[in-house]
């Protein structure tokens, strides 16, 4: 019985590695152009910021050295903040008439995480820009000179009206190393990417908030980001959103215009993903099964490695290299930071990463259901 379960997860790690590799290939890549594509486009760029003030000076600097003939508008919405940051953005913008900041709006009807501060912005940016696409970039993302133009001429290019280009995830310290890959890869692994992009369908939808581009009209004809209000994921249902309003969307990977180090320590890993993780496996028996599937097929073949039977050691280690493999072909085509020599190690850690990653959508479904979870110091209302 054993022998089988290691070769069954193989097998299907097998598959998912080709799945991988083949999103490698055929999946939106958004890289640095020079064709002047965005030069029609007004473009404003929204950044929702809470407590930023040591990281959101270097994505302003970002944006302001941005190589692009678009009209470029920046919106930076203070989110309540405690360490100056409206003050740090204003000494960043200096006089630069392209940048206005501000501070959230009293909200009344309240909602969840970040969401109240991406509705104001998403209204202040329809209402006073007057643009034809908008983006919302966090403070942690840093961009490159060709990043706004490469992405607006891809959202064109495509004829979608949402893209997600994801940003290349930085990892330093172990937890980063050991959790952060699998944002791209879950999803590498398990869509055919250029189909689910041509499709409607909502469940298919991927994003990732941290970077993305809109058609300004589509943006207006969803309500912006007002289904978000009650989202842990914002970005998930504001993708699906587009959908169910019969707009095309897509994701694509951006680490070459675009990266994220989204956390520093393990401390900050477990709580960041905590907050979410249990939005996206279901509740209850799903998420059982969900956890159950995932182990057969990435934790349960490398233990066949240490089998008396030498036909479980040769499916064990086709298991273990497949998973292996998809994690580094889907690191490389994120646009990893990180040398090759570096991902080939932090890829080979792949099963103990995925024990982790269950324990950390264990413990969020726990903070869920006992109303303990938290944002940047708010409290969570999930108990839903």
């Amino acid at each position: 019985m054993y022998g089988r379960l290691v070769r069954a997860g193989a097998l299907a790690a097998t598959a998912t590695a080709a799945l991988a590799m083949a999103n490698a290939r055929t999946a939106p890549v958004v890289a640095p152009r020079r064709d002047g594509a965005a030069a029609t486009e007004r473009v404003t760029v929204c950044i929702p910021a809470r407590d930023e003030a040591a990281r959101l000076p270097d994505l302003l600097a970002d944006l302001l050295a941005q190589r692009t003939a678009a009209a470029l508008t920046v919106l930076v919405l203070d989110d309540e903040s405690t360490d100056g940051t409206a003050d740090a953005a204003r000494a960043a913008a200096g006089s630069d008439p392209r940048v206005r900041v501000d501070r959230r709006r009293a909200d009344t009807v309240g909602g969840v995480g970040k969401s109240v501060t991406c509705i104001d912005l998403g209204v202040r940016a329809l209402t006073e820009t007057d643009p034809t696409v908008v983006v919302f970039v966090d403070a942690d993302v840093r961009l490159t000179p060709h990043a706004v133009d490469a992405a607006v001429a891809e959202l064109r290019e495509l004829g979608t009206a949402f893209l997600s280009p994801w940003p290349g995830q930085v990892a330093v310290t172990r937890a980063e190393r050991l959790v952060q890959p699998l944002l791209s890869w879950s999803w590498s692994v398990s869509l055919y990417v250029r189909g689910a992009n041509r499709g409607r369908r909502p469940s298919m939808g991927v994003a990732n908030g941290q970077f993305l581009v809109m058609d300004a009209a589509a943006y207006r004809a969803v309500g912006g980001h007002r289904s978000t209000r009650g989202a842990v994921a914002d970005d998930l249902e504001l993708v699906r959103e587009f959908r169910r309003h019969g707009f095309p969307t897509a994701v694509g990977y951006g680490g070459r215009v675009a990266t994220c180090r989204m956390y520093d320590d393990a401390a900050q890993v477990w709580a960041g993903h905590g907050k979410w993780l249990w939005s996206q496996f279901g509740r209850g028996p799903v998420a059982v099964v969900v956890g159950a599937l995932v182990a057969v097929i990435w934790v349960v073949p490398p233990t066949g490695l240490l089998s008396s039977s030498r036909r479980t050691r040769r499916w064990a280690a086709v298991g273990y290299g497949a998973g292996v493999a998809s994690r580094l072909v889907t690191r490389r085509a994120e646009g990893s930071p990180d040398s090759l020599v570096r991902d080939v190690v932090t890829s080979s850690w792949h099963p103990a990463s995925i024990v982790v990653g269950t324990a950390l959508a264990v413990s969020s479904d726990r903070g869920r259901r006992r109303g303990t979870l938290t944002w940047k110091s708010r409290a969570l209302d999930t108990r839903r």
